[in-house]
């Protein structure tokens, strides 16, 4: 009976150990086993990010929560301020970090300093074609399609322009459309979908509109809303947030609707390769595009629903590679050239 009682407390004892030990499990935590111990023995990975830092934060409060043994240092800041950081760690011999999202016009510039390196996520198969490179060095994290926003007590639905010519009418003339005046990234779009002379001859007829052109989404749609004006060009996402609100905007797509995407980037001298590869996965994964969704961003994975679905499915869109940033500066110019920003 003594040695029953001690074999039984034995085999407690073990269930016991192997159940608290099962989250760090390779098997359980759903991820290629040699890849998370791999990351394991590494111990910590660096994350560089544009997105806000309240939810930058929470993703890697989830990522911890999921792999505990991982530490994740986190640094947030603007598109411009993140690129110039890496690009002078580099100039100095340091290379700190691991993973970056940020905006597409970053891509070439890390691709041809070779701070980037090629990583084809096994979660890449559950995103579209168009939004993850074919090499590698790049896959998008989450999107902005530019779409037209609407004053719905200024402007009835049935007399919202449902296309790019129906915007030229003579009706919406003289301070009546709001136009960012850095939205570059909307004219390449169209560029992209219609060539560029079709493109510029478009937009010179959009600026002879006479639009309001200033800066900042989130501003723009505040004084839309206010009544500045009727109509307004500007990311779905940020004109949905007041719809959703119950207040007085509404938006269409204009189509093909141009898509900006914010990709994830692998650092080609990782200090924490596989840590980071680790994260990328999780970023991509269901679990982490749902937090997006939270976050009233647009995931990619094709089987994770926008909040609306609308926000990114039912319209014609042509995405914005980041390879067609190469002719950025001059884009910048032709559009300032255009709305008279010069």
């Amino acid at each position: 009976m003594r040695y029953a009682y001690k074999l039984f407390l034995g085999l407690f004892s073990a269930t016991v150990f192997l159940f608290c030990q099962a989250p760090f499990s390779p098997t359980q935590a759903g991820s290629n086993p040699k890849l998370l111990e791999a990351a394991k023995s590494e111990g910590s990975v660096s994350y560089y990010t544009t997105m806000t830092l309240s939810q930058s934060k929470k993703v890697v409060d989830k990522f911890q929560a999921k792999y505990p043994f991982i530490k994740v240092d986190l640094f947030r800041s603007g598109g411009d301020e993140l690129l110039n950081r890496i690009q002078n760690e580099a100039r100095g011999g340091l290379y700190a970090w691991d993973v970056a999202s940020s905006r597409g016009d970053t891509v070439l510039a890390l691709m041809d300093a070779k701070l980037i390196t090629p990583y084809h996520s096994p979660e890449s198969k559950f995103i579209s074609q168009d939004m993850v490179d074919d090499e590698g060095y790049w896959t998008a994290y989450y999107v902005n399609p530019f779409v037209l926003g609407y004053n719905t007590n200024l402007v009835k639905k049935e007399d919202v322009p449902k296309t790019y010519e129906q915007l030229l009418d003579p009706k919406w003339k003289g301070k009546k459309i709001s136009v960012d005046d850095s939205a570059y990234g909307f004219l390449a779009g169209v560029m992209r979908a219609w060539g560029k002379e079709k493109a510029v001859t478009y937009f010179k007829k959009l600026a002879a509109q006479e639009p309001v052109v200033m800066r900042g989404n989130t501003n723009r749609v505040q004084l839309a809303m206010a009544g500045e004006y009727p109509l307004i060009i500007a990311y779905a996402p940020t004109i949905q947030r007041e719809t959703s609100k119950g207040h007085p905007m509404d938006w269409v797509p204009l189509e093909p609707v141009p898509v900006q995407v914010n990709p994830l980037m692998l650092a080609a001298k990782a200090p924490h390769p596989n840590a980071g590869k680790l994260f990328i996965d999780f970023v991509l994964s269901k679990e982490g595009q749902k937090m997006l969704v939270g976050f009233r961003r647009i995931p990619v994975r094709e089987d994770i629903e926008p909040d609306p679905p609308r926000l990114f499915r039912g319209y014609k869109r042509i995405v914005e590679h980041p390879e067609d940033y190469k002719e950025l500066a001059q884009t910048i110019k032709l559009y300032q050239e255009i709305f008279g920003l010069r």
